[in-house]
Parts: C-alpha cells; sequence; structure tokens
C-alpha cells in the first residue's frame, strides 16, 4: 500500500510540474493574460478588464521571458507594431512596471499636442466629436467629451476628454528616435504617456515590447467583495466578454 500511494503522489508531482511548464511556454510564446488597473486607457479599456496579449505579434526580447531575464539582446523575429495597437510594454524606467497604451508615434516621427489635438509631422489628426461618454467608477459618474480619432493610416479609435486646455493638451515637438515608439492612453487627460516627462514612460524601445492587446476574456466592474458570492453574477460586464480590442 505505501508503494502505491508513493507511486501516486509521483504521478500528481510529475502531473503538476507538466503543467507548469507547458503553461510558462504558452505564457512566453503565444498568450499571456493582464488586467486593466487604471482608468488611462477608457473608452477602451476598463478597470476590471481582463486581457489577453499576444506574445508573437512583434517578436521577441528579454522581456518576453519570464522575471525578464536578460537572456536575448533586442529583439527575434522582430515584426514592427503598427500606429494604432494598442500594446502591453516594460515602462523604460522601472521594467519591472507592466503599462498598456496606444502607439500613435513611430521612429522618427515628429510628435506635439496643440489645444487638445494630437499633431503628427506637422499635420492635425482628425477627430470627429460624437455622443458624450458616460463613465462611472467609485459610484460617480462622470461625463466627458467623446471623439473618434482617425491616424495618418487609416486606423480609427475613441478617445475621451475633460477639455483640450490641460497640463498635456499643449506640448512641444517631440522627435521619436530611430527604434522606439511614443504612446498615449485614450483617456487623454488622465493618463501618464509619453507626453509626461515625469510619468517615466518617454520613447518606449522595441526592446520594451511585451505584446499586442488582442481581446478581453473577463471583465468586472468589481463592486462585489470576494466572499459576496452571490453577487459575482451581477459584477461581470457580459457584453465586453471575448471582444476584440481597437
Amino acid at each position: 500500500m505505501a508503494s502505491k500511494t508513493s507511486g501516486g503522489i509521483g504521478e500528481t508531482l510529475k502531473t503538476i510540474i507538466y503543467a507548469i511548464i507547458i503553461a510558462l511556454f504558452i505564457r512566453t510564446f503565444f498568450y499571456e493574460p493582464f488586467s486593466i488597473p487604471s482608468a488611462s486607457m477608457v473608452p477602451t479599456l476598463l478597470i476590471g478588464d481582463y486581457l489577453f496579449v499576444s506574445k508573437f505579434s512583434f517578436g521577441y526580447s528579454r522581456y518576453s521571458l519570464p522575471l525578464g531575464l536578460p537572456l536575448l539582446s533586442g529583439r527575434l523575429f522582430f515584426n514592427a507594431p503598427q500606429r494604432g495597437d494598442v500594446v502591453v510594454f516594460k515602462l523604460p524606467r522601472d521594467p519591472s512596471i507592466d503599462f498598456i497604451k496606444r502607439i500613435v508615434g513611430l521612429p522618427g516621427d515628429k510628435m506635439q499636442m496643440v489645444e487638445g489635438i494630437l499633431q503628427i509631422n506637422g499635420q492635425p489628426i482628425k477627430r470627429e466629436r460624437i455622443e458624450p461618454y458616460f463613465y462611472e467608477e467609485n459610484n460617480r459618474t462622470s461625463t466627458y467629451v467623446h471623439y473618434l480619432e482617425t491616424l495618418p493610416n487609416g486606423y480609427r479609435h475613441d478617445i475621451i476628454e475633460i477639455g483640450d486646455d490641460g497640463p498635456l493638451d499643449n506640448t512641444g515637438v517631440f522627435t521619436i528616435p530611430q527604434g522606439s515608439y511614443f504612446m498615449m492612453g485614450d483617456n487623454r487627460d488622465n493618463s501618464a504617456d509619453s507626453r509626461d516627462p515625469d510619468s517615466g514612460v518617454g520613447f518606449v524601445p522595441a526592446e520594451n515590447l511585451v505584446g499586442r492587446a488582442e481581446f478581453i476574456f473577463f471583465s468586472t466592474d468589481g463592486y462585489a467583495r470576494w466572499w459576496e458570492v452571490w453577487k459575482w453574477p451581477f459584477t461581470i460586464r457580459y457584453s465586453r466578454l471575448f471582444s476584440g480590442i481597437h
């Protein structure tokens, strides 16, 4: 009996080890889950969204590996991101921190904000005002000015603004160095991004890209405590489940 028990424990441990290896393999080379902790990407992403990021979209760097192990230099199988991609990246000032923003500027571009309007290489980006956006957080509902913005490659996405006279609505010109990208949040007046010299974002090197945000697999408004099991079904944002990220 003792030998059978020992054998059963051994098989269980072997199964657990195999499962961990498979999970790490998938997480490293294919898809990694992330959650949204802030409102900087509203209305595209909400606090409480859980999403999958494709690790293979831009190739692999050291930050594709567990703990950012320095086993790779630069990027392997690099596939350049496109303007408009929503990406997870390692904060240049502190690579232990993950950020998620939208790429709006490519290497060599000149970026500037003028009265709330993004300008790329001296040309203002088209934005079309649409219906107001109502956002609820901490039992308070705020009303934002809502725009549909069109980037130079034709990529269209939603942004929200409080107004056009915020601290980051008028900036100098940023010239993006080769091999780096300019990131902005869709919640333009509530985003620490490449416009803000104190954010630690700055220009994001290609090496710091983790992957492209692909789709939301779960979303909750967070109003149920962990032990309030009976409330869980009513906190899920069912309309956001398995929706693509654009």
